[in-house]
């Protein structure tokens, strides 16, 4: 194994991943907010927030694809060292490491079922930036409105419109997360 394979995870777990877990709390039930997280130092092009995410989300139970130029031997095997995770085809994933791109069609991922919602895809998106504030977000955990820039308005809105079936995402880039469950309405602003 490869130095890289071996180094880059929480440097204190226990304080480190409580607070990663702590800031994926907040982005999925305040969406359209921004929250740091980080403590690891990923292999590339994994961004810090995507890394401390999985290292947080992912464990021997939890079935995860990667895809695009994610799916590469650096990171399957730091992510096969510090989290066990079984690594998945897109269809069987509870996770999925992905761009925009890759992530079309949101229904080639678990969608639940009416007896198991909850038993869908999260998808975690490596973005560019979060610049901008393109699309208004609405729902729970939403006082009023939310903005944030987000790849696409109409694959999103076609994702709400199968709530309570549908994925959950979060965005990422660098240090920052943000979330966005099924149940939140997504407009261009």
């Amino acid at each position: 194994m490869s130095q890289v394979t071996l180094s880059g995870g929480f440097k204190n777990a226990a304080i480190d991943s409580a607070k990663a877990f702590r800031a994926a709390l907040d982005a999925l039930s305040r969406p359209g907010s921004i929250q740091q997280i980080e403590g690891t130092e990923p292999p590339a092009p994994l961004s810090v927030a995507a890394g401390s995410l999985l290292l947080t989300l992912i464990d021997t139970d939890t079935a995860l694809c990667l895809q695009g130029r994610y799916n590469c031997p650096a990171i399957q095997q730091w992510l096969r060292f510090h989290t066990g995770a079984p690594l998945v085809s897109a269809e069987q994933a509870d996770f999925i490491l992905t761009d925009w791109q890759h992530a079309l069609p949101l229904s080639q991922f678990k969608q639940g079922s009416y007896d198991y919602p909850d038993r869908s895809a999260t998808l975690i998106i490596e973005m560019d930036s979060f610049e901008g504030k393109d699309l208004k977000l609405t729902g729970p955990g939403i006082e009023i409105a939310s903005y944030l820039s987000l790849p696409e308005a109409e694959a999103l809105q076609k994702n709400h419109a199968c709530y309570p079936l549908g994925v959950d995402f979060y965005f990422t880039h660098q240090t920052q997360i943000a979330g966005l469950p099924r149940s939140i309405n997504v407009e261009i602003a």
